[in-house]
């Protein structure tokens, strides 16, 4: 097996609140969880362009703004039996455009301050979370 690459997004209205989404019945994993945004990046593509194409997926609404704020290496089980290399992003988007793009993978939307999260948070959220955090 290949560590994979996938472009993880923390979208933000640019006053402080961020979006975050609970992960439905049909999600990958880790199912009734919050979590910010993320999709693999495909072959020949910029990371630019999949965070437009996964934040329009998922939410319904282009990107006013795309920017690089961290690489993670998530290595998860043990023994390890999921590995991929997280290039995060800082998204801004207009609020009242934000709706739910894939409501097969996600049943509910939230914009919360960063100290008024709700719970339970994805198990990998909170690093994306917290490299958002320490660019603002």
């Amino acid at each position: 097996m290949r560590p994979t690459v996938s472009c993880v997004f923390v979208c933000h209205d640019g006053a402080g609140r961020v979006l975050l989404a609970r992960r439905g019945a049909g999600a990958r994993d880790e199912p009734g969880t919050w979590d910010c945004g993320a999709g693999a990046l495909e072959f020949g593509e910029t990371f630019e362009a999949a965070v437009a194409r996964e934040v329009e997926e998922e939410y319904g609404v282009r990107p006013l703004r795309i920017e690089p704020i961290g690489v993670r290496n998530v290595l998860r089980g043990d023994p390890v039996d999921s590995h991929w290399v997280a290039v995060v992003f800082a998204v801004r988007v207009e609020p009242g455009r934000v709706r739910i793009g894939e409501p097969h993978k996600f049943d509910a939307l939230a914009w919360c301050a960063p100290d008024a999260l709700p719970e339970p948070l994805h198990s990998q959220c909170g690093e994306s979370l917290a490299l958002f955090a320490s660019c603002e």
